[in-house]
């Protein structure tokens, strides 16, 4: 039995102490704030509950995978998991709708047909098939292995078999996610359906691989869900699998060093100086963080994927409405911007800020976040830059009325807002600006790898959206496995088959 320090209580640390400990080995979490779950927070005033981290949840067969390897109870016998549908809404700037069903693809077509006319729904379906092709190329490197040592292969390699485009006597393949939408969705609202899921990453999609196709396709192949409660609840079962298998928590415990002995690492040491001794120490913290515990940990060579912090964060708004929620109503709505080029400029280069960004309106049908069935709490969420000291009073004033467009009663309902920044993520999670990790991508020379789960430090791992497979709920549990698998099994480990 080894003794194993985990530093953070984020749901990639969650997953890798629940399958050490069930490993046979003795797990202490030190957690610096005064609870778990890293950025799955809730926010309570007044009988309104609200989730000020995700709130949907992709893949659940991560977290299913978890629960079936670390207990006899299954994750639904633990959390209400429900199927979103549709799986969106979505209200594009020129005043189109589309309501797309939820992991139909059939569904997906006959609605984008309907609202955006004959043919559109088949080029959406033909995108779909590429993208899956993608994944399957990916999947395994991406999610379920380690980090190859030669990671230089997936670097250089585009996954995604995008169609050949002619002009002017030349002939190119897509090399980015806004190419694919020009070149082979050849709509300005299929383009931006598409980019969307890049954009709520906070990620560029001019710039974007086309690899990032994989996003989209996760969600309509695995389905979108919700838990009932709000995903809060999901780090919460979680949390208590983890106390049901013995792992000791320890909160305000501020790490402030990882210890090493004869050349590997031998414990963590305190804020308050006492130091706590370990045969392996997890580290599911942000690159500086892990900077600053282990400058030996970050030295790396040539060969290495460099840490590439996030630049982007997000503002999310939570509104407390009168009145219940009209039947119908769509758990989820993508208001998109009236001008996407201005937004991503704002978002991603040097001009100023745009008054009326991308917003996702999250409008639960859930009793559980409501004081009673005549009010209604809305989430608003949209992507800023990772700069926690601007002020985002006028940003959030806009983000409700870019939301009237999905609630259009929205501001005579209104009883309360408050605002969540990128300065509450920062003291949630301890990434610097507040940045939110974006899930690892292929091509591109490797910009959307994040840096391997094993360290330059024998005996110190890395785990969560900062490390291999990036950011995301799904990734963030994949890292838990593959930390664990490494530790058990030890470098041989290859991955979950």
């Amino acid at each position: 039995m080894a003794r194993i320090a985990v530093i953070g209580a984020g749901m990639g640390a969650l997953a890798a102490a629940a399958r050490l400990a069930v490993a046979g080995h003795r797990v202490v979490v030190y957690e610096r704030t005064d609870t778990y779950g890293g950025a799955l927070r809730r926010f309570e005033r007044d009988g309104f509950s609200f989730d000020t981290g995700p709130g949907l949840l992709p893949l659940p067969a991560v977290y299913r995978d978890l629960f079936v390897k670390t207990g006899k109870e299954p994750l639904e016998a633990c959390v209400d998991l429900v199927q979103v549908d549709p799986s969106s809404r979505h209200v594009f700037a020129d005043g189109t709708r589309v309501a797309l069903p939820n992991a139909s693809r059939a569904g997906v077509v006959a609605a984008l047909d309907e609202a955006l006319g004959a043919g559109a729904g088949q080029r959406w379906g033909d995108f779909l098939v590429r993208a899956r092709e993608a994944w399957d190329r990916t999947r395994r490197p991406l999610l379920e292995e380690p980090l190859w040592p030669n990671w230089q292969v997936l670097a250089e390699r585009e996954p995604y078999p995008a169609v050949p485009h002619k002009r002017l006597l030349r002939t190119r393949r897509a090399g980015t996610l806004a190419e694919v939408g020009a070149w082979e969705l050849r709509d300005t609202r299929l383009a931006a359906l598409l980019e969307s899921h890049a954009l709520a990453h906070g990620l560029d999609p001019r710039t974007t691989p086309a690899s990032a196709a994989v996003l989209p396709y996760m969600e309509h192949a695995f389905g979108t869900w919700y838990v009932r409660g709000g995903l809060r609840e999901l780090a919460r079962a979680v949390y208590e699998r983890c106390v049901a298998r013995k792992v000791e928590f320890r909160f305000g415990a501020d790490v402030t060093g990882v210890l090493e002995k004869d050349g590997r690492a031998s414990g963590v040491e305190l804020a308050d100086g006492t130091v706590a001794e370990a045969d392996f120490v997890v580290a599911g913290v942000a690159p500086g963080t892990l900077d600053r515990l282990s400058a030996q940990a970050v030295t790396r060579g040539d060969g290495d994927v460099p840490p590439r912090p996030a630049t982007a964060s997000r503002l999310t708004v939570l509104l407390a409405l009168r009145g219940p929620r009209p039947d119908g109503t769509a758990h989820r709505t993508v208001v998109h911007a009236a001008d996407r080029e201005a937004e991503l400029d704002a978002l991603f280069g040097e001009a100023a800020g745009t008054t009326h960004p991308t917003v996702t309106v999250l409008r639960p049908d859930d009793p559980g976040l409501v004081p009673d069935p005549d009010h209604e709490a809305v989430t608003l969420t949209t992507v800023v830059p990772a700069r926690p000291d601007e002020p985002y009073g006028d940003l959030a004033q806009n983000m409700i009325t870019v939301a009237e467009r999905a609630v259009p009663d929205l501001r005579d309902r209104l009883l309360w807002h408050e605002v969540r920044t990128p300065a509450d993520i920062a003291e949630a999670t301890g990434a610097e600006g507040g940045a939110v990790p974006v899930p690892a991508l292929a091509a591109d020379g490797g910009r959307l790898l994040h840096p391997s789960n094993s360290t330059r430090v024998p005996g110190l791992f890395a785990v969560g959206g900062w490390a291999h497979p990036g950011g995301g709920l799904p990734h963030a549990g994949m890292s838990g496995a593959l930390v664990a698998g490494l530790i058990v099994e030890g470098p041989e480990f290859r991955g979950s088959q």
